[in-house]
């Protein structure tokens, strides 16, 4: 097999930078930057930004590179927890901005000074009218908006208001900047937006330094051309804000380059919600327990639950790039999971809801270690001992005492084979009082163990896995599903309703599992494959040594097709 890697993706994106670097547009050089608000915790649609950005940096080596930058220009929603986990999410997945790391905060005073310079030519004004009185007087679609009646002050009068606003004399929400650009434009980001306010709100990096803040709409693109970025790719619904970016960059003087801005369609997945705002409302609310609660969309859910970085950048290249919105459906998320975690994932047995099996003809106090394969997968993954002996535990699944038709598992009377070792027959169903199943009687055939090819003997259909029941261990066992029962949440409750009602009561069931000793020496953030039940992980954060604590991570087939 070739060691070369492999071709780039082709899309869009990627044809426009290969274009401007083949016209040497910024001789060649191609910089682009992932630029988050620390105001949460990332999630997977994040992740397709994270790949696109430092991808694209990564393919056009060696005259590229990728920032991670901080646009934290609102200290009442932003914290250093949001900081330190986008860091740590970005170096899960595998990338490095060695020494680009940047904030917008670094830039404060220059944004403060091309304010200045907007004032002095004429294109921005001091505005003593509230957000909301602004906000009611922009207009529609339909009809253009009503001019301030402060639009028109002299320059000397707001530069000097400016000033005073940033000394710290007015109160939070008494003045605002606006830029003057026009009030009938078709594009309502235009109809002179506000790019500052006043927040007197202490700043996770600049403290009580600054009682101004800068809009994102005004420090995203200055911050941009002040780096040196050439491509700024954002998701579509900036698309809108795109002649406001180039306004500002086109009227601010000295600036070090003139990046420009392309839109891509960003991640819809069924099953989710996308939203920030939303998620953190899930975390205030309790109604997962908190932002790395494995059923959670964000980066640090989907790494607690078991997902790997491979995987999510498979996911990302898979699904591609487009111009057009659209719904990309869970189950393609979980099909890279479980295709990458196939060839690298540790097997164990583990019974997930134990039934008793005495096997009758086995004899007493005699254990037998069976030659187990760690991973078909990697030929070089060895083997283990697993130990058995006259009485198993089995999933309480593969036992129906009144099979329906295509049941090939266990059956009064009927054989089936135990993976690996020999078959058995069920003779008797021993119940208590209450009519519950408490043990199987079963009797095993010494001639069908595994190798053995008996002469004559149909073929038993079924195979089941099982643990000794006498060196089995109990674990907590956190079995995770999708957290809503909605495909698409948010649709289904509208836009005055509720989401949350969606959420799936059923999303996690906790049980105690019997499973083979050998998971005792695994440690927290392992993976393994449950035969033939799913893909676990064990918990980072609860598992103990000698006490591990296994999440699911995916089923082994897809959990939104019917079950056979």
């Amino acid at each position: 097999m070739s060691d070369a890697p492999a071709p780039a993706p082709k899309d869009f994106i990627r044809e426009l930078i290969a274009a401007d670097v083949a016209a040497q547009r910024n001789d060649g050089w191609v910089i682009t930057r992932f630029p988050p608000e620390p105001n949460g915790y990332l999630h997977i649609g994040h992740a397709k930004s994270i790949c696109l950005n430092f991808g694209i940096a990564l393919e056009n080596a060696p005259k590229s590179r990728c920032h991670l930058r901080f646009d934290d220009t609102n200290p009442v929603k932003e914290d250093v927890e949001y900081v330190n986990s986008i860091q740590e999410d970005v170096r899960w997945l595998g990338f490095d901005w060695s020494q680009h790391l940047y904030f917008a905060s670094d830039y404060f005073e220059k944004l403060y000074g091309f304010a200045l310079q907007l004032i002095e030519k004429g294109l921005a004004y001091v505005d003593d009218q509230t957000l909301e009185q602004v906000r009611a007087n922009r207009g529609s679609l339909m009809h253009p908006g009503t001019p301030s009646p402060f639009r028109e002050r002299p320059v000397a009068e707001n530069v000097d208001l400016f000033s005073r606003m940033r000394a710290g004399e007015f109160k939070a929400g008494e003045k605002i900047l606006r830029a003057k650009i026009d009030m009938s434009s078709p594009n309502m980001n235009l109809r002179d937006p506000v790019i500052y306010r006043i927040l007197h709100a202490h700043h996770h990096r600049t403290g009580d330094a600054w009682c101004i803040y800068p809009m994102y709409d005004y420090a995203h693109p200055l911050s941009d051309a002040l780096e040196g970025i050439t491509h700024s790719l954002c998701t579509l619904e900036f698309e809108h804000h795109r002649p406001l970016y180039e306004w500002l960059i086109n009227s601010v003087d000295g600036l070090p380059s003139h990046p420009y801005q392309r839109e891509f369609a960003r991640l819809n997945l069924t099953y989710t919600v996308m939203s920030k705002r939303k998620l953190l409302g899930l975390v205030k609310a309790g109604l997962v327990s908190g932002w790395d609660d494995p059923r959670m969309p964000t980066i640090s859910g989907i790494r607690r639950r078991g997902y790997t970085p491979h995987a999510v950048r498979h996911f990302c290249e898979t699904i591609g790039l487009t111009k057009f919105a659209s719904l990309t459906e869970l189950a393609l998320l979980e099909h890279c999971v479980r295709e990458d975690l196939n060839k690298h994932s540790q097997r164990v047995y583990g019974v997930l809801r134990p039934i008793k099996v005495v096997l009758t003809n086995y004899p007493e106090g005699q254990v037998e270690q069976i030659e187990l394969v760690n991973n078909p997968e990697n030929p070089t993954g060895g083997t283990r001992p697993v130990p058995l002996s006259r009485e198993l535990y089995i999933d309480a699944d593969d036992f129906m005492e009144t099979p329906v038709a295509d049941f090939h598992r266990l059956v009064p009377g009927g054989e089936v084979r135990l993976k690996y070792a020999f078959c058995i027959t069920c003779d008797a169903v021993i119940k208590d009082a209450e009519g519950r199943i408490t043990e199987l009687r079963c009797t095993y055939d010494d001639a069908t163990r595994r190798g053995v090819k008996p002469v004559g003997r149909p073929k038993v259909k079924g195979t089941i896995h099982w643990v000794s029941a006498a060196h089995a261990v109990d674990v907590e066992v956190r079995l995770y599903d999708k957290l809503f029962v909605e495909a698409q949440p948010e649709e289904a409750a509208g836009e005055e309703g509720d989401f949350t009602q969606f959420l799936n009561p059923a999303s996690l069931e906790i049980l105690n599992a019997k499973l083979e000793p050998s998971v005792l020496a695994a440690s927290p953030g392992a993976h393994y494959q449950f035969e033939r039940v799913g893909y676990f992980f064990t918990d980072p954060k609860d598992s103990q040594p000698g006490r591990p604590v296994f999440n699911r991570t995916v089923a082994l087939k897809d959990s939104f097709a019917k079950a056979k």
